[in-house]
């Protein structure tokens, strides 16, 4: 099929060409508006009790957010304090579209004031039922007005700015990332390559898939909700992956080349060779991809979507796009010498491990181990304001509320009640709430609805710390004779805990099983697909250990750039966990694939072991070092998520390209010897008559080398090359 595919490519070079071209240009005419439809919500779905409050919240709520202003160096209990502030706070007041303006002179409350007593909090609420664009509008006048007040600093923070500005800085990321990985990425591939034409077909084979993908998330907000930082996860992942593609797909028809082949010759023999791994490698990313969906979270769906939009994207552009302009115009691209692969660095590499394959195993499941230990103590939170760029206003009053207005700091914990506001049971039952371990205090929103009552439970401590998930539990495990929704960033985070641990053995369970049977199909073996899944779970431990080392312990934060905000975000482990996984399957694809087409040759598994790490090691370092150039990229990006996504897949990519895949694999396939490849009768029937595998290249046959001896120039056995 895929020798079909590049003859056909060839034919029709130029009409391909034109059908991407025009598909690029139309989707990204059509993507460009995303950032103007995607969500910056994190919400954990409406079949969550959280997301049921949230959702009945904005249904029943006469009021809208609030706008959080802080005059700061001001001395509160001063009596010409208010008098000078009295004519903004007025002003304010008389904005249209203001419902109250709560300061600490009018209302008397203790949690308005600093307890430096040198700054004052002015809560400004808007009313319910506005457009986003309207509250936003809103809110910005709101400021303007608010900037004007007597005071030697005003700050201008909420819940209604968040989104926003999270927009905003994901938007700035995007930008910054791309600036930074798209020139150094394409400097290392001329230096590889030593050539500009064959530097810029990996780069077009990732624009044209990321392009494409923003077109495909702006349709899915017709189905859905999709959420804004799919944008990041489609740019992370495809300039990633379509450098990888591209790169697999220009080395091999390099190497074509150099065997003497003619440039439509070595398209069509790139495309059935390379052309499978690429096919057999976003395949298990896709099947990983797939993972996401099974949590049935908004978020994740999202990533999902972006993920497997941009990978299959990726794969058709590298499999048809550049091809095709390689038909064109490879004529120009320097071929690739062959070289003998027993002369090679990767094979005297893998030579040395296999002569000690235990110590070297041992050894790398030691470090492994040792880094995967901090992920026992991590700790989750889902992503607030204070992940914000510390340039963020935004972000300033959420830390300055946290540190100077103790009882403001914490988000509460929101109950939905089925009862009256003033009735005397709701009265009873919000007494004895306030009486709970954990709580600071209670109060009952006015202007509700007849026989609905919100109330809002103040939580000790952090919005999403231990005493306010604590009094999540305690609301919900002891409720009153009424009918209550408990709800909050609190609860949230409660029910995104308990929906991610109830679904991640089905998604594990979906993954696993999809890529064993592609490896399967690829390999003809069980033991080799079995064995790279256990070492993928070694290496995702450890990228997720030095995670939680960096980001929640605080190390190297001043090296990249943020504030620890003591916990990791709670949607980073199952992100990485995906990503890094079908990423490292890309690489096993890659390097699997040239073992096993040297052991269809040979027959013999250390040799077969050896020189495909030979001819594969290059292409997955090279890989390996753009992908790592890419994620640090948008790890230099201000939103912490966005950060710890890329640190986190950055160490991914480093751990397994270098202790996985050079050191790991060839140890533990010398110590299975033949066992490698075994299978039972029945599934090897299967392959032979349904298996796919990269055919082989026409290239001479490595020798097999006697190793009874240390010297590689003992006798050696020449091989039949293949029909």
């Amino acid at each position: 099929m895929s020798g079909g595919l590049g003859a056909f490519v060839v034919r029709r070079r130029r009409a391909v060409i034109g059908t991407w071209l025009a598909l690029v240009v139309a989707g990204g005419a059509y993507g460009s508006g995303a950032f103007d439809v995607l969500s910056s919500e994190f919400g954990a779905g409406s079949s969550t009790e959280s997301g049921q409050v949230a959702h009945r919240l904005a249904e029943l709520s006469g009021t809208g957010g609030d706008i959080v202003v802080i005059a700061d160096g001001v001395r509160v209990d001063d009596p010409a304090t208010p008098v000078a502030l009295a004519p903004g706070l007025a002003a304010l007041a008389a904005v249209p579209g203001v419902v109250d303006v709560a300061d600490p002179w009018s209302t008397g409350s203790p949690d308005l004031r600093a307890v430096d007593g040198r700054a004052a909090l002015v809560v400004v609420t808007v009313r319910g039922n506005l457009t986003e664009e309207a509250e936003l509008a809103l809110a910005h006048e709101i400021s303007d007005v608010a900037g004007k007040l007597d005071a030697d600093r005003v700050l201008v923070g909420g819940s209604v700015l968040v989104g926003e500005q999270f927009e905003t800085a994901s938007s700035n990321d995007l930008l910054i990332g791309e600036a930074i990985a798209l020139p150094l990425a394409f400097l290392v591939m001329v230096l590889m390559f030593r050539g500009l034409r064959a530097a810029a077909l990996p780069l077009m084979v990732a624009v044209a898939g990321v392009i494409l993908t923003l077109a495909v998330l702006t349709a899915a907000t017709q189905l859905g909700e999709v959420s804004i930082f799919a944008l990041n996860v489609a740019n992370l992942l495809g300039v990633g992956l379509g450098i990888d593609y591209g790169l697999l797909m220009v080395n091999r028809f390099r190497e074509e080349r150099g065997l003497g082949h003619d440039v439509h010759t070595a398209v069509e023999r790139t495309v059935s060779t390379a052309g499978r791994t690429v096919v057999f490698s976003a395949l298990t990313v896709a099947v990983a991809m797939c993972g996401m969906f099974v949590f049935g979270v908004p978020v994740l769906s999202s990533f999902g979507a972006a993920g497997l939009g941009v990978v299959l994207l990726c794969m058709a552009a590298a499999l048809t796009l550049l091809p095709a302009v390689l038909a064109v115009g490879g004529g120009t691209i320097r071929p690739l010498p062959p070289t003998p692969d027993v002369e090679g660095r990767f094979y005297a590499l893998a030579r040395r491990v296999q002569r000690r394959p235990a110590l070297v195993a041992g050894a790398c499941v030691a470090v492994l181990a040792v880094l995967a230990v901090p992920f026992l103590s991590i700790q989750f939170e889902i992503g607030d304001a204070r992940t914000l760029p510390r340039s963020s206003e935004v972000r300033t009053v959420a830390v300055t509320l946290a540190e100077r207005f103790p009882s403001r700091g914490a988000d509460p914990v929101t109950v939905l009640a089925d009862a009256d506001a003033g009735s005397p049971e709701l009265n009873a039952w919000t007494t004895r709430v306030a009486g709970l371990p954990g709580v600071v205090g209670t109060s009952i929103r006015p202007g509700t609805p007849d026989g609905v009552a919100v109330v809002d439970v103040v939580p000790a401590g952090t919005s999403q710390g231990q005493q306010a998930t604590s009094v999540v539990e305690q609301l919900r495990a002891d409720r009153p004779d009424f009918r209550t929704q408990v709800g909050g960033v609190a609860a949230e985070l409660t029910d995104v805990k308990d929906r991610l641990g109830a679904r991640l053995p089905l998604a594990l369970t979906v993954i696993v099983v999809g890529t064993l049977v592609l490896l399967f199909l690829m390999t003809g073996s069980l033991v080799v697909p079995v064995k790279a899944v256990l070492m993928n779970v070694l290496s995702l431990g450890a990228s997720l250990g030095a995670l939680v080392w960096i980001f929640q312990q605080g190390h190297l934060a001043g090296v990249l750039g943020f504030d620890s905000v003591g916990a990791v975000d709670l949607w980073m482990p199952v992100l990485i966990l995906i990503f890094a996984f079908g990423l490292s399957m890309d690489y096993e694809v890659f390097l699997l694939s040239r073992i096993k087409e040297v052991h269809d040759q040979t027959g013999d598994s250390d040799q077969a072991v050896a020189v495909g790490l030979q001819r594969s090691g290059r292409i997955i370092t090279s890989a390996a070092v753009l992908i790592i150039i890419v994620f640090a990229g948008f790890a230099a990006g201000e939103v912490l998520a966005i950060k710890q996504l890329g640190v986190g897949l950055a160490i991914a990519v480093f751990v397994d390209a270098t202790l996985v895949r050079t050191l790991l694999v060839p140890a533990t396939m010398k110590l299975l010897g033949e066992r490698n490849w075994w299978a039972p009768a029945p599934l090897r029937r299967f392959h032979q008559r349904f298996g796919l595998h990269e055919a082989p290249a026409a290239r001479p046959a490595p020798a097999v080398i006697d190793l009874t001896d240390a010297l590689p120039t003992q006798r050696t056995t020449k091989i039949k090359e293949p029909t």
